[in-house]
């Protein structure tokens, strides 16, 4: 059954993944399994989406009551549903209105249109470009991937949309000096996930907000990875003590359900009015309405947030004392909460590849990082499994 459906899955599909031999028919919390049978471990989560694991009881619920109540209306009516997840993240985070929409990259692009639009507006005339970083990744479409700061990923689709330039991350007077009377904004992402679970010191971002508050420029922050409780905090600027102009999400947000969001103060929110920007499918009922369930089961007494950080360092800790036992092969272990990285001295997709074969799922990233973003359910004993894997493939490697 699993060889047949691969054999037409690269029949009709567009070949814009590299998929592993592996057809995905059902999931329960940390588990997936195979369409063959096979039972496997899931320290992916969809990238960073599945916070709440898989079909976790209280999002099934919800799409089933959801789906026989309304699944979709324009966004020329009110939404109930969008109206009560506006008001959860409004009200525990440092926005006052939010924008809804289908997937990171929309969101991306909705943050990159409210910021020329509020330079405008506030007769910033000159003020349009956007200033990213070296290694992050904002996602596929035109503008956000011209946003991107990776060159590799953008080989083919030029020309790019202009208006962006990249500096290196965690580099404060790299970024000074690019700032011009064009810059409207900085936008970056308060950890790279795709450049490799990149961290910064922790007086960045303070030294980046002061810099925008000097050049009256905004602060976007892309946390379509980082947020939804992946870092142990809700969103991820609140570990930095800073707070942004105006932010992105997506992934976590809908627990397993396609959903973006923008989130912005007040005066720069202003600058959308309507028919400056909108989005068919972006807030409908059902996607909403899981977001709420998903954002609701995240701060109940606070629990699986406590046991992110708490995992996060325990998960850490494991990964560390791998990288003493194989120095060899293991450049640094780091993160925060439960988005880690695990940086190699060498490729790491036959890793990916080897702890598959022992029914664990995890993935690499820039060549050489192995990345575990695991539902925040994930417990010790997990773990303690993927890191026998590790090790079992570690000490079968040439040294």
């Amino acid at each position: 059954m699993e060889k047949k459906l691969i054999h037409e899955s690269k029949k009709y599909l567009m070949s814009t993944y590299n998929r592993y031999p592996i057809v995905l028919r059902k999931g329960r919390g940390m588990k997936v399994w195979s369409a063959d049978g096979k039972e496997y471990l899931d320290f992916i989560a969809g990238i960073a989406v599945n916070c709440l694991g898989h079909c976790h009881p209280r999002i099934v619920i919800t799409l089933q009551k959801q789906a026989q109540r309304l699944l979709h209306v324009s966004n020329l009516y009110h939404i109930e549903p969008q109206i009560q997840l506006a008001k959860l993240l409004v009200e525990n985070s440092f926005a006052d209105k939010a924008f809804f929409c289908n997937s990171g990259a929309e969101a991306v692009e909705g943050a990159i249109k409210l910021a020329r639009k509020y330079a405008k507006d506030h007769a910033f005339n000159e003020k349009n470009e956007i200033i990213t970083a070296f290694g992050s990744f904002h996602g596929r479409t035109l503008a956000a991937l011209s946003a991107t700061g990776q060159e590799k990923l953008q080989k083919g689709f030029e020309p790019l949309v202009p208006g962006f330039k990249s500096v290196a991350f965690n580099d404060i007077n790299a970024l000074e000096k690019a700032i011009t009377k064009k810059t409207c904004a900085i936008m970056l992402e308060p950890i790279q996930g795709e450049g490799g679970i990149r961290i910064p010191s922790p007086d960045y971002f303070k030294q980046v907000r002061e810099l925008c508050d000097k050049h009256k420029i905004l602060l976007i922050l892309d946390e379509v990875q980082t947020g939804m409780g992946r870092t142990g905090k809700l969103f991820a600027y609140e570990h930095f003590n800073v707070t942004p102009d105006i932010m992105t999400l997506a992934k976590g947000l809908g627990g397993g359900i396609a959903i973006g969001a923008v989130l912005a103060g007040e005066s720069v929110a202003a600058s959308f009015q309507p028919g400056t920007h909108a989005s068919t499918f972006g807030g409908n009922p059902l996607a909403c309405a899981v977001a709420v369930t998903t954002i609701e089961t995240l701060l109940e007494d606070g629990f699986l947030l406590a046991h992110c950080e708490h995992i996060g360092k325990y998960f850490l800790k494991k990964l560390e004392k791998l990288q003493k036992e194989f120095p060899s092969i293991i450049i640094e272990a780091r993160g925060i909460g439960l988005m880690i990285g695990l940086e190699l001295t060498k490729t790491g997709d036959s890793i990916v590849e080897k702890c598959a074969s022992r029914g664990v799922l995890i993935n690499c990233i820039s060549g050489n990082v192995l990345r575990f973003t695991p539902p925040l359910i994930v417990l010790e004993k997990e773990i303690d499994r993927l890191i026998d894997v590790l090790e079992d493939i570690f000490e079968r490697e040439p040294h």
